[in-house]
């Protein structure tokens, strides 16, 4: 593959060497890998959060990019390192439910479990599996290695929170993620409301407050609380102007409901 394109995504942040030691055992392997960070401040330990994070921006980049994710806090113990391909791209990381948001709506894709340590680097940390797991199985498929020598077939792990309920003439689901601004994004997205086959004809209801569904931030005035389909096509609570997880006390977990008016 002509410089192949990998994406980092993790929780290490960035005063440490753990994201420049992930792609230094990368560029030592494929060294004509082109790195993209989307970010290295996903919320620590927060596995919702970087499903979030990953299944915003991955479906941007060019067919054949390797997404390589790493929000961890099972590290070590038996969650099954993984790879996984879909019609246009690979991802690599822990089975925790990372990628769950990202396949969620892919007509189909398979998962490998990263068996063959042929791939990996020859000592393995119990405790830093992105670098010595993640990584260099994400560079090798970089080179071209075929997918099926990774490992034998398996079936990922899906959590609850990666899918909503719908009861009725309601939609059922929660908050997986505050962004920089405040925002409380939900696993509820534009095709689930798509179904009822109108727009802006529902309330959303959070912590007992009703709000109405609005088109942009900029159509409610300065304060006050609305729900919209954010830029990446999920609902979330905003304050125009302000921050819905100050204003609101909304954290990650909070049940998010969607009712016809």
């Amino acid at each position: 593959m002509n410089d192949p394109v990998i994406t980092l995504l993790t929780d290490f942040g960035v005063e440490d060497g753990y994201a420049a030691a992930m792609k230094g055992v990368i560029l030592g392997i494929c060294p004509n890998a082109r790195l993209v960070d989307v970010t290295h401040l996903a919320p620590t330990h927060d596995i919702r959060a970087g499903s979030f994070l990953l299944a915003s921006a991955c479906g941007f980049f060019p067919a054949g990019t390797i997404h390589l994710a790493v929000v961890d806090p099972g590290v070590g113990t038996k969650r099954a390192p993984i790879a996984v391909r879909t019609p246009r791209y690979f991802f690599v990381g822990p089975d925790n439910g990372l990628f769950s948001l990202a396949l969620r709506d892919e007509a189909r894709w398979e998962a490998r479990a990263l068996g063959n340590s042929t791939y990996w680097r020859p000592e393995v940390s119990t405790t830093f599996h992105g670098r010595d797991i993640f990584a260099p199985v994400a560079a090798h498929l970089a080179r071209g290695v075929p997918f099926e020598e990774l490992g034998p077939s398996f079936s990922p792990f899906t959590p609850q929170w990666s899918s909503i309920a719908r009861s009725g003439e309601t939609w059922v689901g929660e908050v997986i993620h505050i962004d920089h601004f405040g925002n409380a994004i939900s696993n509820i997205t534009r095709n689930n409301l798509d179904e009822w086959g109108h727009e802006n004809a529902e309330v959303v209801r959070v912590r007992g407050s009703d709000l109405p569904v609005v088109a942009t931030y900029g159509d409610a005035r300065a304060g006050t609380p609305v729900a919209l389909i954010g830029g990446s096509g999920y609902l979330e609570i905003a304050v125009s102007r302000g921050s819905a997880a100050e204003s609101l006390g909304i954290r990650p977990g909070d049940r998010v409901q969607v009712c016809r008016r």
